[in-house]
């Protein structure tokens, strides 16, 4: 009977949720060319000072709205400046708008949910409200009201965009949080002793982790869109430094003159956030519960 035992093949060792959630996300094709497109558009801002061709605010008055060549490769604006250097200079103030922003949104909204759905009774119906209140107003008309009144720069307008984002990190933590309290194992670390501040940090923010991770991706995607809108209007990143949202702006005087200036800036926009969003899907269908 031992030997029988012993010849007997071992069973495989069942893999762990987070290996089986990162083969998902790889086998993802639509997340991959998101995360290739997102990544390269890091690099680019990342290694902007060697890569530009030229200084993004250098003037030429002697190549004023010229097209695409071989001397500038996305053409020169109103004044001269080269496209290309001027796009890829302008990566810096969306990513970094995009990424400090849902850091902020975090820092404020996922504390203020977890002590929600933690807490229950008068701390959740307060501060359920606020949120109601905040949401029921536009995204981008409070975003642009806040920034407005800290005035125009991008540090400003990065605060005014995670200001607005909290609330939404707060539906998503409170709701989080509410279904892991249900568990037995908060039961468990209660009963043994565990003080609330250490039940929260130790098991219930690690459970909520997931689908946090999908909502600052998807959110990352929405700040850009909100720093390219607010330095279109003139509160994000003052000139003469690039940045997607002012290109825009000076492109619309010459659509017809020069379509280059509206076409490179609009495009950089659109796949920048077209990767995030198809990172945040890919995350979102991998880190699902239900197929864990």
């Amino acid at each position: 009977m031992s030997t029988a035992a012993s010849l007997s093949p071992a069973l495989p060792a069942p893999e762990s949720p987070a290996r089986l959630a990162l083969g998902r996300f790889l086998c993802h094709r639509s997340a991959m060319f998101g995360l290739a497109v997102t990544v390269i558009f890091v690099l680019v801002a990342a290694a902007a000072p060697l890569i530009a061709p030229e200084s993004p605010i250098a003037t030429s008055w002697s190549a004023i709205r010229e097209a695409p060549s071989w001397a500038h490769w996305m053409g020169t604006d109103e004044i001269g400046r080269d496209e290309l250097s001027r796009v890829i200079f302008g990566a810096r103030a969306s990513l970094l708008a995009g990424v400090v922003s849902v850091l902020i949104a975090a820092a404020i909204g996922v504390p203020a949910g977890m002590a929600a759905g933690f807490a229950r009774g008068p701390v959740d119906a307060i501060l359920s409200r606020i949120v109601d209140a905040m949401l029921a107003i536009p995204f981008l008309i409070l975003a642009i009201a806040l920034a407005a009144f800290l005035g125009p720069n991008l540090r400003n307008a990065m605060i005014a965009i995670g200001v607005t984002t909290a609330p939404i990190f707060m539906r998503v933590a409170r709701g989080a949080t509410m279904d892991v309290m249900t568990n037995d194992y908060i039961e468990a670390a209660r009963a043994v002793g565990n003080r609330p501040w250490r039940v929260a940090v130790q098991h219930v923010l690690p459970n909520i982790f997931p689908p946090l991770l999908v909502q600052s991706t998807l959110s990352i995607a929405t700040s850009i869109i909100a720093e390219a809108s607010l330095s279109f209007l003139g509160l994000g990143e003052q000139p003469p430094t690039p940045a997607w949202g002012s290109m825009l702006n000076a492109a619309q005087q010459f659509l017809t003159q020069a379509p280059w200036l509206a076409i490179f800036p609009g495009m950089a926009i659109f796949l920048t956030v077209l990767g995030f969003n198809l990172v945040g899907d890919g995350l979102r269908d991998a880190l699902d519960p239900r197929r864990l």
